[in-house]
């Protein structure tokens, strides 16, 4: 996994426009002048943009005929060289956004774009390009002390805590795409895509974390949608199955293939079902995952908490299901009815 260090950053320039939705014919308004900052809200503005970028999966530009042909990266190529026309880049950036937003759902919103400086990432200090989009403000209220009394107003502003939508884009790796950590609230709907494939056009690392989380996401699809077509198979056997994949990852560094295989499934029909599909899906889907590399422990912390460990019975039970499937039978009595019996040996 990445690691980022903003210990030592420094703001160097910012500038703030407004772009609405294009598909609702919302214009956007370009601002000439880099933004002002009072001196007391450098510290909060800093706090805004970079609390919620996180180091746990980075990206990379990308385009499926050239790179080149980015236009995100392409302008963020020349920020890094250029600063004398920041302002210029940061409006071409705001026209690209606007030409991405078409979707029904896109808010309109505020746009800062910003220039750090002292970004550790993966211990390397370098600059960064930080692009932002603030979409959901909210009321607070101000209480003013007056001489023989309070005033209460409220006025709009943003969450310090919440940013909607931003990428720290870093002056490191160029020639594979840069490396760049995103923001985005909404990154599983459907609208939000805009964000990382319209407008970034950015594709993940293929780091350890990329790898673990492919291989984790390929063995879930495999037990819980495919299994049952090859093999009888009853869903307490199925979630065996995940807690034995997630409790591979768990206790290894490094992954193989052959080993996983061995251990998860065992019986050799099995594994030979599983071996075509992870064939067929990597290549229906494009992935690129390697049979040996080192495990991400935060890939693992972050599957193993979908995948599901629960057997829900109609509407009367919910069983649990962490460890050994052996301590689980299931049955059916003379009239029909079926049952699981659980085997235990101390009650808490």
């Amino acid at each position: 996994m990445s690691n980022l260090d903003f210990t030592q950053v420094e703001l160097k320039k910012v500038i703030t426009h407004q772009v609405g939705n294009k598909l609702r014919d919302e214009k956007y308004h370009l601002s000439d002048e880099e933004s002002t900052i009072g001196n007391e809200s450098k510290e909060y503005l800093l706090k805004y943009f970079l609390t919620s970028a996180k180091a746990d999966e980075l990206f990379s530009f990308f385009h499926p005929v050239d790179r080149e042909m980015n236009e995100v990266f392409v302008i963020a190529t020349r920020m890094f060289v250029q600063h004398d026309v920041f302002v210029q880049h940061s409006q071409d950036i705001a026209k690209l956004l606007y030409e991405s937003s078409m979707h029904p759902k896109i808010k309109q919103g505020q746009l800062n774009v910003v220039y750090f400086s002292g970004v550790v990432v993966d211990n390397e200090v370098v600059d960064a390009v930080g692009i932002f989009k603030s979409e959901t403000d909210s009321p607070f209220i101000k209480m003013k002390q007056e001489d023989a009394k309070f005033s209460i107003v409220h006025e709009f502003g943003f969450d310090l805590k919440e940013m909607d939508k931003g990428c720290l884009i870093f002056n490191s790796d160029q020639d594979n795409g840069f490396k760049v950590a995103i923001i985005d609230r909404l990154s599983r709907s459907v609208e939000a895509k805009y964000w990382k494939d319209d407008f970034l056009g950015i594709q993940p690392l293929k780091d350890e974390y990329h790898q673990t989380n492919q291989f984790l996401g390929i063995t879930k699809q495999f037990v819980t949608k495919h299994l049952s077509e090859d093999f009888e198979v009853s869903k307490s056997d199925q979630i065996d199955l995940l807690n034995r994949s997630v409790n591979y990852f768990k206790k290894h560094e490094t992954f193989d293939k052959t080993e996983f295989e061995e251990e998860v499934f065992g019986d050799s029909t099995v594994i030979d079902s599983f071996r075509k599909f992870n064939q067929g899906y990597r290549q229906d889907n494009e992935l690129d995952v390697s049979d040996n590399f080192q495990i991400s422990s935060q890939a693992v912390k972050k599957q193993s908490r979908i995948f599901k460990s629960v057997l829900k019975l109609d509407k009367n039970f919910d069983i649990y299901i962490h460890g050994d499937k052996n301590l689980i039978e299931k049955g059916i009595e003379n009239d029909g009815r079926k049952f699981y019996k659980i085997y235990y040996e101390e009650e808490k």
